[in-house]
């Protein structure tokens, strides 16, 4: 099945400077959000195989507008993550549908070496609804530096039979991070924990 997109929104975030300390090179965070209807909302759906499907679509189209957005390519991204919320009229599950069974291998294809889990988040909610998308490294789960999150909303989504669907890609990690732990350039990512 093939998403039906109202719309598709990108969101660049670049920080260049953090408490008065410089950050170079500046880091670089990109949304891009899809607006879809929820071909399932109102009713109960024991198979959830066409969402499935739709999230291996968006992976993909999400991964390439988001890409384009960074201005880098894909073996040079960082971090990612992804989210989803459901207008009222959708359940909880159809927004795991699309980002967990297949939603991240088209994604993967398309920053290179990328086997850490991906962060995701989910909800059901309303116009504006906050969508908090989690990230981390995309090679190593246990690089500190990179545990972040993006925040976004569409004012007009989800409506009641929508769902909102995010994918989020970073061309580092915080700004001045110091807390220890793994650095990005320790990274090995043989196992997408170390």
């Amino acid at each position: 099945m093939k998403a039906s997109i109202r719309k598709i929104v990108t969101i660049l975030d670049e920080t260049h400077s953090e408490m008065g300390q410089p950050v170079a090179p500046a880091i670089r965070r990109v949304a891009a959000v899809a607006v879809i209807a929820n071909p399932f909302a109102g009713k109960y759906q024991p198979d959830l195989s066409e969402l499935i499907e739709i999230g291996e679509e968006l992976g993909d189209l999400l991964g390439r507008y988001a890409l384009k957005a960074l201005g880098i390519e894909g073996e040079a991204v960082q971090g990612y993550g992804k989210a989803a919320a459901v207008g009222e009229d959708g359940e909880y599950e159809h927004a795991a549908a699309i980002l967990h069974p297949k939603l991240g291998a088209p994604l993967r294809k398309l920053l290179g070496k990328a086997p850490a889990l991906i962060p995701s988040s989910k909800k059901r909610g309303s116009l504006g609804v906050v969508l908090d998308i989690p990230l981390g490294h995309k090679a190593g789960a246990y690089v500190r530096s990179h545990f972040d999150g993006m925040e976004v909303r569409i004012p007009d989504a989800p409506r009641a039979g929508e769902i909102v669907v995010a994918v989020a890609l970073t061309s580092g990690g915080r700004p001045l991070p110091r807390v220890g732990g793994l650095t990005h350039d320790e990274v090995k990512g043989e196992d997408g924990l170390r």
